[in-house]
């Protein structure tokens, strides 16, 4: 897709650079010029090298690790943007960091999804466009426009064109219910749900696996993934319970710690996941498939520019 227009701009921070050059170069575009750097005591600083006045800008910035400093450098790109006369001002957030703090779980806890959202309207965004949030209701946290893109028909048509049969998709907890089904209607498959409890954050324990398992190939997916433990102690109480192999795909390759070695070492075939968070050479692993949202992230953003539908890009 060549899309030439001298009203429309794309800039990077340095959470994804790689991304970002793939949809300017499937919109037509060439990035934004712009130099990111810090000074000695560790501030960001951020210089703008080409005119924005009067165009629509869109800054593509995951907010992943290391998470406080992209969300800053965003922030700052907003400000700069706004305070060099850019008609608007569109984030695209791929990987929306703090997601998983979106309500008061315990007394006194804060709700730092929320504080994010504030952060980037007061710096001056006049759109958001993010990809699979954890919670979809993070959508109104913002009093400005939200874009919620989804990568699952990315996923789907790798698994479709792999030719599986027999297959069963498996949510791994009931909260992802919804994702699930709406995968398994694109391959035609049946459901399953793992019942888990997470005794504390980042632990969870298999208790019980609602559905019929036995002799298919199970798809596990989920949003994220990022320690591991849940989507290996997920396939191997699948296989114990007689599923033929298993598969696992997400949008958000979080991967934290030694989360690559721990699924590397997993009975797991393979792991499907997004490049809405730039993986580093050493979590690229055997059985890690990345698959690119760029193409998908370029046509949301012609069709914000040219004022056109979001949704039919689903249809």
């Amino acid at each position: 897709m060549a899309y030439r227009d001298s009203q429309l701009k794309i800039f990077t921070c340095n959470a994804n650079p790689a991304l970002a050059q793939e949809i300017a170069l499937h919109v037509g575009l060439d990035l934004g010029m712009s130099q990111i750097s810090r000074f000695r005591d560790g501030e960001v600083q951020i210089k703008l090298g080409e005119s924005v006045r009067g165009t629509d800008v869109f800054i593509v910035q995951p907010i992943s690790t290391p998470v406080n400093e992209h969300l800053m450098e965003l922030l700052i790109m907003v400000d700069a943007l706004k305070r060099a006369s850019a008609n608007t001002i569109n984030v695209v957030i791929p990987y929306y960091g703090y997601a998983r703090q979106d309500r008061k779980v315990r007394a006194r806890d804060p709700i730092t999804a929320k504080l994010v959202a504030n952060l980037l309207q007061t710096a001056g965004a006049d759109r958001v466009i993010c990809m699979d949030l954890h919670a979809g209701q993070i959508q109104g946290f913002f009093d400005i426009p939200v874009d919620h893109l989804v990568a699952l028909p990315i996923l789907a048509g790798y698994f479709l064109n792999k030719g599986l049969d027999d297959i069963v998709v498996v949510s791994p907890d009931m909260g992802g219910v919804t994702r699930a089904r709406s995968l398994a209607e694109r391959l035609g498959a049946s459901i399953a749900i793992i019942d888990k409890r997470r005794p504390e954050p980042n632990v969870a324990q298999v208790m019980n696996i609602i559905g019929e398992i036995d002799g298919k190939v199970a798809i596990m997916i989920d949003d994220i993934i990022d320690t591991g433990g849940t989507i290996t102690l997920g396939a191997e109480a699948l296989l114990a319970h007689g599923a033929r192999a298993v598969y696992a795909c997400c949008t958000h390759a979080v991967f934290s710690g030694t989360a690559a070695q721990l699924l590397e070492s997993s009975p797991i075939k393979e792991i499907i996941v997004t490049d809405s968070i730039a993986l580093s050479p050493e979590k690229r692993t055997s059985k890690v498939v990345v698959l690119s949202v760029a193409e998908l992230i370029s046509e949301a953003i012609v069709r914000i520019h040219k004022r056109q539908s979001i949704s039919e890009l689903f249809d």
